[in-house]
């Protein structure tokens, strides 16, 4: 519910743009995440440091080397479709992140198994409190923002929408209560 102004912003030589250069004011930050708007984020950078946000991101699940300039904020560090996806988990699983992976179990024609996945879980990434208000506003982003057309059915779903610059890139990253699934279309 904290209210940030969206408005040019220049921070060094760096002047952050929202994708359609228009400029709304005072927005909440649930209104500036729905919305994508890149100069709020870059404020909130700065204000909470970038190695905080770095270090919340490999919390979440991310393993990637990032950057540590206030360009985090719009997601300037290459990661992953899966790996992202991956980051998104403890938003739909009370806070909890996993490894994610593609091979389970391989088995021989005779069952002998010669590889089975198995792991550790991991400790609480969100706090009860920061997960609730993410996840409200994760689902704004989906029911009033850059992802209304990710809503269907009945179904309460919350994500991210993201694109590079020059728009090569976007990407959705959604979840359910028991789904999650990230898209990505480019050119790489």
């Amino acid at each position: 519910d904290s209210v940030e102004t969206d408005e040019p912003v220049k921070i060094g030589d760096w002047e952050p743009e929202n994708y359609r250069h228009k400029y709304m004011g005072p927005v909440t930050l649930s209104q500036a995440l729905a919305l994508s708007l890149n100069t709020v984020a870059a404020k909130l950078v700065t204000y909470v440091g970038p190695e905080n946000v770095v270090a919340v991101a490999h919390r979440m699940g991310i393993t990637s080397e990032l950057g540590t300039d206030v360009s985090i904020s719009l997601g300037t560090s290459e990661v992953t479709l899966l790996e992202l996806t991956g980051a998104f988990v403890p938003f739909a699983n009370n806070g909890y992140p996993v490894v994610p992976y593609a091979i389970r179990r391989i088995v021989t024609r005779d069952g002998q198994i010669l590889y089975e996945r198995s792991g550790e879980g991991f400790a609480q990434a969100i706090n009860d409190f920061d997960l609730g208000a993410m996840n409200r506003m994760m689902r704004a982003v989906v029911t009033e923002g850059t992802a209304r057309r990710a809503q269907f059915g009945a179904f309460d779903i919350g994500g991210k929408t993201g694109t590079s610059q020059d728009y090569r890139d976007a990407w959705f990253i959604g979840y359910t209560a028991d789904l999650i699934a990230g898209v990505w279309i480019g050119n790489d």
